[in-house]
């Protein structure tokens, strides 16, 4: 497990409290099917997992480190721990492959073979991001403080978190591995105060892995600029469902 990947199991717990959850209708597109049997795939602490559960699906998740595993089988979750390149299903099928902010952290060319064999007659794969973009402040307005700290494009300001999803090239590849590919956007307006939003920003790798004077350093620099107005963030939520060909 690489050390950006590992970096989320210390902090499960602020992880699974701060980080956003899905929109109902994006949960509601996922289920109209009516799938009897998901897979959640780097379920990490069962954000994802947990909205479907409270649907009474049948869930499974796959999560390679134990700590983000523990917050979800705590949720009554079933959880396995391995990488998804390595975890044997053990001859069990899915109605639905699913990756919410981790298809990323796995290698397509294997990750996308193993889902086709894994999925059901008709089964769907189904990616997902949460996507969010601060308005006010923006990322230059922050940019300045970032570039002490880390590189500023890796900044939750500058959107890094969904910089690594090249989409175009990701739904070609998906196409060229027995799928057929629909994207859908579930549009997000909302509002967080300072502390709000730095809780969100200090779940993210690159702020995790910064050394804790630094990352202390960084966080009150943050919370000064932003001030009392806090943070507007435009941004949507991403689904790339693809159905077995």
């Amino acid at each position: 497990m690489t050390v950006r990947a590992d970096s989320f199991g210390a902090a499960a717990q602020l992880y699974d409290a701060h980080r956003p959850r899905y929109p109902d209708q994006l949960i509601d597109d996922l289920l109209m099917q009516s799938p009897r049997t998901v897979l959640d795939v780097g379920a990490g602490t069962g954000i994802a997992s947990g909205q479907l559960l409270v649907r009474g699906v049948n869930v499974l998740a796959v999560e390679p480190d134990p700590r983000m595993a523990g917050v979800a089988r705590n949720k009554g979750i079933r959880v396995e721990i391995g990488t998804f390149e390595s975890w044997d299903p053990a001859g069990r099928r899915f109605d639905v492959v699913m990756f919410g902010q981790s298809f990323h952290w796995v290698n397509p060319d294997i990750g996308l073979p193993k889902a086709h064999r894994l999925l059901t007659s008709g089964g769907r794969l189904a990616l997902m991001w949460n996507r969010l973009f601060p308005t006010r402040p923006t990322h230059s307005d922050l940019a300045e403080i970032y570039a002490d700290y880390i590189d500023p494009a890796k900044s939750l300001f500058g959107n890094a978190p969904n910089n690594h999803v090249d989409i175009e090239r990701m739904i070609t590849s998906i196409t060229t591995h027995g799928f057929t590919v629909e994207e859908r956007t579930y549009p997000r307006d909302t509002h967080y105060s300072a502390e709000q939003w730095l809780d969100l920003a200090f779940t993210y790798s690159s702020h995790l892995t910064l050394a804790a004077e630094k990352a202390s350093e960084l966080r009150a620099r943050l919370a000064e600029r932003i001030g009392s107005a806090g943070v507007s963030v435009d941004g949507d939520a991403l689904l790339i469902l693809a159905t077995r060909s």
